[in-house]
């Protein structure tokens, strides 16, 4: 018995070491973080759109974007607030759901990667601006058009004309060995935050799965970035990572209950694994993979129309604790379907 409680007290001091090194390791990634210079912001670009119905939400409350998809495809219509359940941190919300799902016009910025092996990949890119027809299909949305390599840079600024686009998408040039998707994201959430509330804005990142260069933008910042904005991230990668991750945040939320120290720090780990995954389900959007230009092609358009077949849950949330949450969406009851709700937000703490 004296060898077992001896045994015992130096594994609590393992685990009392674990748990401190790995706070004190967040806390200096932090603190790095906040010391490297920030990406100059996309200038702001005037809006010719006129006043339209409002999606607004404020900054006391929290945009949730749910997919609802049956097993066996398409979505689930027609549910109200009491269909739902979404829990922040374990406790359950009291939530609004926006009852039209495809009326907002949308904003979309379409970051591609020209480093690096992207080159390869270069003849399926070039067919994309027909495919984001789908998403121009409201008359006020539209698109912008971002290049990155070591550093990302604008190519086209946003036009409703697909045309325009596509027109840049059939002469890309290959850029650096570089794939700064961290920096990339940053850059391209800042682009989006300059058109107006009420559009669905969206981020189709096309890139290899993991992180090459990025110098001014950290996991810690852009988990903030995402926490605390409305855009929804669809990834389509080229380059998967060889291992999924052991925690997949679009799992049935059942190990979602953890402090929010820890919630960070598994966040900035699985970013380092694939970050074109994470950034995607960090904000409610979809991760998916292709190989050829069939599937290519179908991804983007799958993508287009979930994006505007989301339900817009929102929430005051109870307890607006200082930092990362995690969020669990799932539905009053079992309808056999698949529910795709971003995984966090961030809080400042009272307004």
């Amino acid at each position: 018995m004296i060898g077992g409680a001896k045994l015992r007290v130096r594994f609590g001091f393992c685990s009392l070491a674990f748990i401190l090194a790995a706070v004190v390791w967040f806390a200096g990634d932090l603190v790095r973080a906040q010391q490297l210079p920030p990406l100059e912001s996309p200038k702001p670009l005037q809006s010719e759109q006129s006043e339209m119905p409002s999606l607004r939400v404020t900054t006391t409350e929290v945009l949730v974007p749910t997919l609802v998809e049956k097993r066996g495809g398409g979505v689930v219509y027609g549910l109200k607030p009491s269909d739902f359940i979404l829990e922040d941190n374990g406790v359950p919300q009291k939530i609004r759901v926006q009852e039209e799902m495809d009326t907002a016009p949308v904003a979309l910025v379409v970051a591609v990667e020209l480093g690096g092996a992207s080159v390869l990949e270069f003849d399926k890119l070039a067919k994309l601006g027909p495919l984001l027809d789908v998403f121009l299909s409201d008359p006020h949305s539209q698109v912008a058009l971002v290049g990155f390599d070591s550093v990302p840079h604008l190519i086209q600024d946003y036009t409703h004309a697909g045309d325009q686009v596509n027109t840049e998408l059939k002469q890309l040039q290959p850029g650096d060995g570089g794939a700064a998707i961290l920096d990339t994201v940053n850059y391209g959430v800042t682009l989006l935050e300059t058109q107006p509330k009420e559009f669905r804005r969206v981020l189709l990142l096309i890139s290899e799965a993991r992180d090459h260069g990025s110098k001014h933008t950290k996991p810690v910042q852009l988990i903030r970035k995402i926490g605390e904005s409305d855009v929804l991230v669809l990834s389509v990668s080229f380059s998967p990572a060889l291992a999924e991750l052991a925690h997949d945040v679009k799992d049935s939320g059942e190990d979602r209950t953890m402090n929010m120290i820890s919630a960070l720090v598994m966040a900035v780990n699985a970013f380092k694994k694939n970050i074109a995954k994470e950034v995607a389900e960090e904000s409610g959007g979809e991760y998916t993979t292709f190989t050829g230009d069939k599937r290519f092609e179908a991804r983007v358009v799958d993508a287009a129309k979930h994006a505007r077949n989301r339900y817009l849950i929102t929430f005051s949330p109870s307890s607006p604790t200082p930092g990362l949450h995690t969020i669990r969406v799932r539905t009053a009851q079992d309808y056999g379907a698949h529910i795709v709700a971003r995984a966090n937000y961030w809080a400042d703490g009272p307004q």
